[in-house]
């Protein structure tokens, strides 16, 4: 795997400042129990003591092993009941790995890996008023820095690359590795992390009831058994992992065609978590903690159930015109893709804390189709940018030029340029299939 890496003299991903907490203090794993049974009073809320103190069994005996970040300092004081204080980054990574998924997903021993092929990076607001969810093209080439060895954490540190595949960097360095990469990119702190593999899309998806989906030409993809017609269709289980790998069966075939497939998913998941009150749900959050402690490798500061709860809730009242799903910006290049130009006004939104809205001429690489018409509620339509603040009044008396030029007022939102493609929840966007033939 090391022919076409090239050894960086770069540091440590840098450590940019993000207005975020202190630090989260380890527990050992008794303590951690412990936390777990205070976290289902909201479930004794609803369904009595008996069903919760199964639950604080159930959700202690399900956690799989965490994975150490390395920054929680910037954790503090997390509450253990209700919306997380202040601005939360989490990034999702979705491993290819065929380990423990049973039968249905080929031969562990011979078809698995353990690339990264979806990587997803979800920031919302220190005011929780917006919400922008980044997701990185698998092909695009980045810079590794050192990153601690999983296999050997107080040993000598893996070596910093350059021009390398993103998804190739859970395999070399683990999910820590993937984090330090995405923070060297977008320059901001990534405090939570978890990584998902086949059965834990399945799991969520049916721990929220199913997602609905518009289809505007039937799919039909051989590579992962996905036959759907056109129309509104409800995914849930394995049809829903199909839906969210399928990349032969959408646009042009692409990884890029897949991403804006996944948006069409994610943002019809973030209406219904929004509009059908799972957010509002002790019992609703606790089944989606339990599929999420039992299906997913997560960061030690995201094992606390409590923890995912608070995050859930800090996102339960955004305006949906506000949740902006992104493709990262890129240009294309021999093997792959490079972050084009733009991407720092990504980078600059994400660090600044700042909205986003899109252009509406910006060129579609998403191959989706136009947006449904008789499935957009009539205030689904994206917000328009605010209007421009008002020129500040001229001094009449300072008329020898000496007078202090008014500072410009920051920008309340960030209009991303033409290439940077996406779509906001209060969008309905049909999947666009691509028939056999052209396959």
């Amino acid at each position: 795997m090391t022919d076409d890496r090239q050894h960086s003299s770069r540091n440590a991903a840098k450590n940019p400042s993000f207005a975020r907490h202190g630090r989260l203090k380890r527990h050992s794993v008794w303590r951690s129990i412990a936390k777990i049974t205070a976290s289902v009073v909201a479930v004794a809320l609803v369904s009595g003591s008996a069903v919760a103190a199964y639950a604080a069994w159930d959700l202690a005996n399900t956690a799989k092993p965490t994975v150490s970040l390395g920054n929680a300092e910037v954790l503090d004081g997390v509450p253990d009941v209700g919306a997380m204080d202040g601005g939360v980054n989490v990034l999702v990574i979705g491993s290819d790995s065929r380990e423990g998924q049973g039968d249905g997903f080929g031969d562990p021993d011979e078809e698995t890996a353990v690339l990264n092929d979806v990587t997803m990076l979800v920031h919302i607001s220190q005011d929780h008023s917006h919400v922008e969810v980044i997701s990185f093209p698998r092909d695009m080439f980045v810079s590794v820095p050192e990153c601690t060895d999983p296999n050997d954490p107080t040993g000598e540190p893996l070596s910093a690359l350059s021009s390398v595949k993103i998804n190739s960097v859970l395999a070399y360095g683990g999910m820590k590795c993937v984090v330090d990469t995405v923070q060297e990119l977008t320059g901001v702190v990534i405090p939570f992390a978890a990584v998902v593999q086949f059965m834990g899309v399945v799991g969520l998806s049916q721990a929220v009831g199913g997602v609905e989906v518009c289809i505007a030409e039937p799919i039909e993809d051989e590579h992962t058994d996905l036959y759907l017609p056109a129309g509104n269709v409800e995914l849930e289980g394995l049809p829903a992992l199909q839906f969210l790998r399928t990349r032969h069966g959408v646009g042009d075939g692409s990884d890029l065609g897949r991403i804006s497939n996944q948006q069409v998913f994610l943002s019809a998941l973030a209406r219904k978590l929004q509009t059908g009150g799972t957010l509002s749900d002790p019992a609703a959050l606790f089944g989606i903690a339990k599929a999420a402690l039992s299906n997913m490798q997560l960061s030690d500061t995201l094992v606390n159930p409590t923890t995912m709860v608070s995050i859930a809730l800090a996102m339960k009242d955004v305006d949906l015109a506000k949740i902006a799903f992104i493709q990262y910006p890129t240009g294309t290049t021999d093997g792959g893709v490079l972050p084009a130009d733009s991407a720092e006004i990504v980078n600059t939104a994400l660090q600044t804390d700042t909205p986003v809205i899109f252009d509406p001429e910006a060129d579609e690489a998403s191959f989706a189709s136009a947006s449904d018409p008789t499935a957009i509620a009539g205030d689904a339509a994206e917000a328009p940018a605010e209007a421009p603040a008002e020129e500040p009044a001229t001094d009449e008396a300072a008329t020898d030029g000496t007078a202090d030029t008014p500072a410009a007022p920051a920008p309340t939102t960030e209009a991303l340029p033409s290439d940077v493609t996406g779509q906001t929840a209060a969008e309905t966007r049909c999947s666009a299939g691509r028939p056999l033939e052209d396959q």
